[in-house]
């Protein structure tokens, strides 16, 4: 059983680094590295990953040390920008529609999320007894919502 056990534990390890795969900065293609390094000059605490067919860059802007996760297409295109926002950056259309559908909750976390043209916002809410992750689309709609 134990040998059970330990078997499973590697497969699914063995699973997981299938799926994404950290590399090495010189190891991602030149126009995935010249498009990042125009687009956020100023980034700091960069890690790489290859999901599939998109590579993931983790890393840091500013003073504060927001967080930052990009996709890249393997041609260099910018397939999806999330990052960390204070909640005083929030669109007030989404504030308005906390303050309505969650009133006493607190935001404890904001992302911004672009993909294309298209925005969210994903919004941690807390109060004394419950948490809720909640989707927000820039006209403050939710668009999605679970109890955490």
């Amino acid at each position: 059983m134990k040998n059970l056990i330990v078997a499973i534990s590697v497969l699914g390890l063995s699973l997981t680094s299938i799926s994404a795969q950290d590399i090495h900065q010189n190891e991602v293609p030149s126009v995935i590295l010249n498009n990042f390094q125009k687009s956020f000059p100023k980034a700091a605490d960069i890690d790489w990953e290859i999901k599939g067919n998109l590579y993931e860059v983790e890393f840091e802007t500013g003073l504060l040390g927001d967080d930052h996760k990009v996709l890249y297409s393997r041609d260099g295109k910018l397939v999806r920008h999330e990052e960390e926002i204070s909640k005083n950056n929030l669109p007030k259309s989404v504030v308005t529609s906390i303050n309505k559908s969650f009133s006493g909750y607190r935001i404890d976390d904001a992302k911004k999320i672009t993909e294309g043209r298209k925005v969210i916002y994903n919004v941690e809410l807390k109060n004394l007894s419950q948490e809720w992750k909640v989707v927000f689309d820039a006209q403050g709609r939710i668009l999605q919502k679970r109890e955490d």
